[in-house]
């Protein structure tokens, strides 16, 4: 383990940072709706809009979102640690071989450089949004009548400006649909007003006091939470129950605080949560990081801090540091003119997206503890400027509320530059993490994933790379790439992962769309045709639970919440012969939605299933 020695200035920065935190009060700025509409079904949208063109016939060019990015994360202390290599990189490829692809297909182009490619999984389709369209498909990559492509004003106020975010609310079981338009400081929500993606939508427009540059969404109990790289910065929190309703006076607000940054490109993540909602009342937690290249005063580290929110007649908000948690050396300075990525043929090269972790910071509870994965760019080595893909698992325990840093790595098993990831987890623990991939002599750009169990050795990614998207050339037209990725998990099978990104084909940017799974080992659920089973109904005043073909005899925690996360009723059982029946009593319960969850006492297994007490 390495030693961390503190300079007398990191010491004063730390304790200046906390106090300018936490000495905030829970006064906020609250911003009501400015514009609201209850739109057509999407097919008759289209069929309406004067003038749509072919989105594959518009001119394609350059996200002008550049420009509030004025500064580059450059390093200044020479001295910074690691002087040479990424200390923690896995210079090894993983043996596990993975599956073959379980679908595959070509997203949209995108009418711009970059393409910001966003896209999620329901339970029947998975919607894509690009700068500056937006597509619906079923789940094998077919067409869906009334699913465009459109481009994303013809839904979202005449706006093309891009930077769209796609977010499956499995919750509420909702689509959400967001960009942001540069005239008026503009965000724009479209919320679906029934499960089916193709139908209406409630459409909501938000004034941001500053550019909400690189904005990035998440789904917590109290609202849907938004940063954004802007000169003052903000958390944003959006009255998710009554946009769910569709009220023409939902309201957002937001609360300035004074996270350790630089003066380059930056913007936190907010968790996102998946698998079930934490219970209401949770604090949100907010991620970033900083890295001693910046300054003597700065440390190599991920700062946590949390957000509090209360709706009602007056909303108020606090938020502040809760954690912060010293890293292994990594390097995280990018060129100036963002020429990062090297590609074959040529002296052209790629933004590296500098300054971040990347979309998205997914959050999951788990039995005892809570999880959240992140992932960012570093140099592999600072001489030959090969970057890579620097990967956490950070760990909350439920009983104290301390994070830690389970595991961390940088991926690099051979010499290529691997960059605009992002990273999730599974029902089973598995993680899994895709990205952009390049060389400087013989790999144009194009995308890879890679993943481990949770039972294999920490800090390892411990299955073969695969390759799902081949570039066939380099991009020289422009340095503009990604600016992000996106990784979600199915709704319906938590063990199954959906991902879009970017690559170049013919010298233009193109979009993949692939859902990919780890098969288990010798521990864990199997994954097989006569494997577990999880059925969760309400009958007769009972919520009635069947659990078959589980792998062990182990202990289970059992739980039922609310659809906000609340808990109702616990218990622990043990299976009998792989088997277990049991039962919640639901005759007091409102009508409305509940959340079964089943966890492991041992081992990294987690179920949640959907229940409707009418």
């Amino acid at each position: 383990m390495r030693k961390i020695f503190f300079t007398l200035a990191a010491i004063l920065l730390l304790l200046n940072a906390k106090a300018q935190v936490s000495k905030e009060d829970n006064k906020v700025e609250v911003i009501v709706c400015s514009e609201f509409h209850e739109t057509k079904t999407l097919s008759e949208i289209a069929a309406t809009q004067a003038g749509l063109q072919s989105i594959n016939d518009q001119i394609r060019k350059e996200s002008e979102d550049r420009k509030n990015r004025k500064a580059y994360n450059k390093k200044t202390n020479v001295n910074a640690l690691p002087l040479k290599e990424d200390p923690i990189a896995q210079k090894t490829m993983g043996n596990r071989q993975s599956q073959t692809l379980l679908t595959s297909w070509e997203g949209l182009a995108g009418l711009s450089y970059p393409p910001d490619p966003s896209g999620a999984a329901g339970p029947n389709h998975y919607v894509q949004a690009v700068n500056s369209s937006y597509q619906i498909f079923t789940k094998t990559g077919g067409s869906v009548t009334g699913g465009g492509p459109f481009t994303l004003g013809s839904l979202l106020f005449n706006s093309n400006d891009g930077d769209p975010i796609v977010l499956y609310d499995k919750y509420a079981d909702r689509w959400v649909i967001t960009e942001f338009k540069s005239v008026g400081r503009k965000v724009l929500f479209a919320v679906s007003k029934t499960p089916d993606p193709t139908g209406q939508y409630y459409t909501y427009q938000f004034t941001s006091p500053q550019f909400p540059d690189y904005q990035k969404f998440s789904i917590w109990s109290d609202g849907y939470y938004m940063t954004s790289n802007q000169s003052t910065q903000k958390v944003f929190v959006f009255e998710r129950d009554s946009m769910l309703a569709g009220s023409a006076t939902s309201r957002a607000l937001n609360k300035t605080f004074t996270p350790v940054k630089t003066t380059g490109f930056f913007c936190p993540l907010p968790a996102d949560a998946d698998g079930q909602l934490p219970p209401a009342g949770t604090p949100c937690p907010i991620f970033s990081y900083e890295d001693d290249g910046w300054g003597t005063g700065y440390i190599d580290r991920i700062n946590i801090y949390k957000m509090s929110v209360v709706w009602g007649s007056t909303p108020t908000a606090t938020i502040m540091v809760d954690a912060q948690l010293p890293t292994e050396p990594f390097d995280a300075s990018y060129n100036q003119n963002w020429d990062d990525i090297a590609q074959p043929g040529t002296t052209a090269k790629l933004d590296g997206i500098g300054g971040v972790f990347t979309y998205r910071a997914q959050f999951r509870r788990w039995t005892g503890y809570n999880t959240v994965v992140l992932n960012c760019g570093v140099k592999v080595n600072t001489s030959t400027g090969q970057r890579s893909i620097r990967w956490y698992e950070l760990r909350q325990n439920t009983t104290t509320n301390e994070w830690s840093i389970y595991q961390q790595s940088t991926f690099a098993p051979d010499n290529l530059n691997r960059w605009v990831g992002s990273i999730a987890m599974d029902d089973n623990g598995s993680i899994g993490l895709a990205y952009a991939v390049s060389g400087s002599t013989d790999v144009y750009p194009g995308i890879r994933y890679t993943g481990r169990l949770a039972s294999d050795t920490l800090n390892q990614m411990s299955f073969a790379e695969q390759t799902v998207a081949v570039g066939n050339s380099a991009q020289t037209s422009n340095n503009r790439f990604g600016d992000y990725s996106h990784t979600s998990l199915d709704p319906l099978d938590g063990t199954i992962f959906w991902h879009t990104g970017e690559y170049i084909l013919n010298g233009q940017p193109a979009t993949k769309i692939f859902s990919f799974k780890f098969p288990l080992g010798s521990s864990g659920i199997k994954d097989n045709a006569n494997s577990f089973s999880f059925a969760a109904f309400n009958n007769g005043g009972e919520i009635k639970i069947i659990l078959k073909n589980l792998p062990e005899n182990n202990g289970l925690q059992l739980d039922l919440f609310d659809i906000k996360g609340r808990l109702i009723e616990s218990k622990n059982l043990y299976p009998s012969v792989n088997t277990l029946e049991t039962a919640f009593n639901s005759s007091g319960l409102a009508k409305g939605t509940y959340l079964v969850r089943i966890g492991s006492v041992n081992t990294n297994f987690q179920k949640v299933a959907k229940v409707i007490v009418d």
